[in-house]
């Protein structure tokens, strides 16, 4: 290396790095000045986004979750919309007013989290020895069994066989099919999100923006950890599984401790995000966590790119905002009958999910490494005797 050459390298460093704090600088400011854009939108056209992204943004952290399980560890989870749900009623269950616990939200959020990786364990636990469609199927009953038993849960009735003696008589834990209304909200310093506005009139900080601001709080924290992850000891185990869990196997790698781990890593995640949707919106349903919660998210994952965190963070909001703005609200209202496109959207989501599979089946932004594995029979290997 020349001495020039030298020279170059700090300068190229140091160029690259203030570019990096920069693009971060701008990024924050963005965040930070976006929802007053968006409010002033809201006023000129009479659309809700600012809560719809909200919501948008709870279904990326979900993704990002599901994708530890589905695009990390190759674990194809079709109930992943059971702990989402049992993250949400963990929340409304120490915090709804009927039951008396009242506990804070800032205490229930990671209890939420907690009670989610448990049942991640269980669900994990007994379908270690499966894969590809037989783990499917296991995980899509889960799926369908948790928000069954969750409208059941309002008359728990245990008594002594043989006797009248009742231990527990009509219990209401989850007030069934009712829904539980009012769920606790988050408390800073004395202060209720999405309570009340706050602010000068200038820049009035709305219960949708102090939602939005937590959220992407939030999502920052999913993301980094979830990053992390990827690159970590852990990581490199759960992405050999997905490749050959037999060699794996083979090269030391724990087949049941890594599954085990991925499945309670990436529940947690999205009971952190249940946790998070129950306080928003103030009411829970069983019907709220239904087998298509579970497949609008593989949707998110498969097409925007399987293992590749930054391709699921870009197609998870550029689907939900197609779903939730566009369809839901923008076509509707300028578009006659436009209430025809949101009876389909199913099928369109699915005829998409067809061409992407066939036409791009990394996904819309995959990673180079699952790039490279879905086009190896492309790349040119040179004959021996080939000197060119």
């Amino acid at each position: 290396m020349t001495k020039q050459t030298k020279r170059q390298a700090p300068k190229n460093n140091a160029r690259s790095e203030l570019q990096k704090r920069v693009l971060f600088g701008l990024i924050l400011i963005g965040l930070f000045v976006l929802p007053q854009f968006i409010r002033v939108f809201e006023r000129a056209t009479d659309l809700s986004i600012l809560i719809t992204l909200n919501v948008g943004l709870l279904f990326v952290v979900l993704a990002l979750g599901l994708n530890i399980v589905v695009g990390f560890a190759g674990l194809l989870d079709l109930g992943y919309a059971a702990f989402f749900a049992i993250g949400a009623y963990t929340m409304g269950i120490f915090t709804w007013p009927n039951l008396g616990i009242q506990w804070s939200f800032w205490v229930v959020i990671w209890i939420s989290a907690v009670v989610s990786a448990i049942f991640g364990m269980i669900i994990g636990a007994p379908t270690l020895r499966l894969r590809g469609d037989y783990l499917a199927i296991v995980t899509l009953a889960f799926g369908e069994i948790v928000p069954r038993i969750i409208r059941e849960l309002w008359k728990i009735t245990i008594k002594i066989p043989f006797t009248n003696i009742y231990i527990i008589k009509d219990f209401n834990l989850t007030n069934g099919p009712q829904g539980m209304n009012p769920v606790g909200r988050p408390n800073i310093f004395g202060f209720e999100v999405g309570s009340t506005a706050i602010g000068p009139a200038w820049f009035r900080i709305t219960p949708p923006m102090q939602w939005y601001f937590l959220i992407i709080i939030v999502g920052a924290l999913v993301l980094f950890a979830t990053y992390r992850l990827e690159h970590s000891r852990l990581g490199r185990a759960w992405m050999a599984i997905r490749e050959d869990e037999t060699a794996a196997d083979a090269m030391g790698v724990d087949p049941v401790r890594t599954k085990l781990l991925a499945f309670a890593l990436g529940a947690s995640l999205s009971g952190f995000a249940g946790s998070i949707y129950g306080a928003m919106i103030q009411a829970i349903f069983p019907e709220l966590f239904s087998f298509l919660v579970s497949i609008f998210l593989i949707i998110i994952v498969i097409v925007s790119g399987m293992g590749n965190i930054w391709g699921v963070l870009t197609g998870g909001l550029l689907i939900a905002f197609f779903d939730r703005v566009l369809l839901a609200q923008v076509v509707p209202q300028y578009i006659p009958g436009g209430d025809v496109l949101q009876q389909w959207r199913w099928v369109m989501y699915a005829a998409g999910l067809i061409a992407v599979m066939i036409l791009r089946p990394e996904g819309l932004f995959p990673s180079a490494a699952r790039q490279a594995e879905f086009h190896a029979e492309e790349e040119i290997i040179p004959e021996e005797n080939d000197t060119t």
